[in-house]
């Protein structure tokens, strides 16, 4: 298998490579990349054969949406690529610049629009559920998108597995556009997304994203634990832009402060990452490549997001594709990352969601019925 071999998001006429090129990396401090570096990994995915490029309008504060529709834009490669792109995490200094309320979305819709030099985005994401505003005005909105041909699909990342239900149902009844991806944390560390959200994706023929398959960077196994443990770092969302500066050869993305902070170095990850390491060694393969293929390979999953900071990683990571997993390899990796890993529902507490979608902004959800 190849970038060039396409399969269809969900139950959709949209056809996306197998690995999607994610782009958080572009422009962000730290462990990003410049233009020029960006520009470069963009060229190699292209050039492999892929079609598929994710972003949002929260990273690197609109700078990665900006380079991909510049890249898009020079390359005359419009329509060859699919460009997706997200809005929910607060973007700005008030309440409205965050969420999936209609006044956020279309403005941000109309903003992504001109960052990425499109007149259409093919595949429009809702970044996180913001506990506040009802299914119906959410699809409402993005019925209306499409019916302006703003965008031509939409789906949903980090949202529970009820909310995502209620929407497909009332788009079922209601004969309106259904989401048709769901785009979560999904990788041997997280697997939450097992419970609930894989059978539902299958019920309502939603093709599911994975994102951080390698778990920014733990799982490619070159990470120590001691050095690690040195020191801690700070979580959050990567929604600054600035001069991504000089980066170190043996910077990796957990090693200063990044998105999961220290939630990922637990004992149970550390076991996983053993694992790994013997499975990998023992097929002659690369931890990165066995571990990109285990989510690659799962059931329900449509196309795989890879974050990159260097253009060889895009070539590296497609080897993954050619890679089949012996029933051995799968029972041990299994049987290492089975339990555990509940990740998303931690967004969804009121302190965490008021930052991060709302701008700190004290955010009252209605009481349930028959509550106080």
């Amino acid at each position: 298998m190849n970038l060039a071999a396409l399969r269809p998001l969900g139950s959709s006429g949209l056809l996306v490579s197998p690995l999607a090129l994610g782009t958080m990396t572009f422009g962000t401090p730290r462990w990003g990349m410049d233009e020029a570096a960006s520009k470069a990994v963009f060229d190699r995915y292209v050039e492999l054969g892929g079609n598929f490029v994710d972003t949002a309008d929260v990273y690197s504060g609109g700078a990665s949406e900006e380079m991909v529709g510049k890249f898009v834009a020079e390359g005359v490669l419009r329509e060859r690529m699919v460009l997706a792109t997200k809005s929910g995490f607060n973007t700005g200094n008030g309440p409205h610049e965050g969420g999936q309320g209609r006044r956020h979305l279309e403005a941000a819709v109309d903003r992504s629009l001109k960052r990425m030099q499109t007149d259409y985005i093919d595949l429009y994401w809702i970044h996180i559920w913001d506990g506040i505003t009802p299914a119906l005005e959410l699809l409402q909105t993005m019925t209306g998108l499409i019916a302006k041909g703003k965008i031509r699909y939409w789906g949903l990342s980090n949202s529970p597995a009820w909310f995502v239900a209620q929407l497909a149902t009332l788009a079922r009844a209601h004969g309106l556009p259904a989401p048709i991806g769901l785009q979560y944390f999904y990788s041997l560390v997280e697997r939450g997304v097992e419970d609930e959200h894989v059978p539902l994706a299958r019920e309502f023929g939603m093709g599911l994203v994975p994102w951080s398959p390698l778990a920014y960077g733990l799982l490619t196994g070159k990470y120590d634990r001691a050095t690690v443990e040195a020191g801690p770092r700070t979580g959050g969302v990567p929604n600054s832009g600035g001069d991504t500066g000089d980066r170190p050869d043996d910077d990796k993305r957990l090693d200063g402060d990044n998105p999961f902070g220290d939630q990922l170095f637990t004992d149970r990850n550390w076991r996983i990452v053993d694992a790994l390491r013997e499975v990998a060694a023992d097929m002659g393969e690369t931890p990165a490549r066995v571990a990109l293929a285990w989510v690659a390979g799962r059931p329900g999953v449509a196309s795989t997001l890879m974050g990159v900071s260097r253009a060889d990683q895009v070539t590296d990571n497609i080897g993954a594709l050619s890679l089949s997993l012996p029933s051995k390899a799968i029972a041990a990796l299994d049987a290492a990352s089975g339990e555990g890993g509940r990740f998303l529902y931690g967004f969804f507490q009121p302190a965490a969601r008021n930052q991060m979608v709302f701008g700190g902004a004290d955010v009252i959800a209605r009481p349930a019925e028959g509550g106080a």
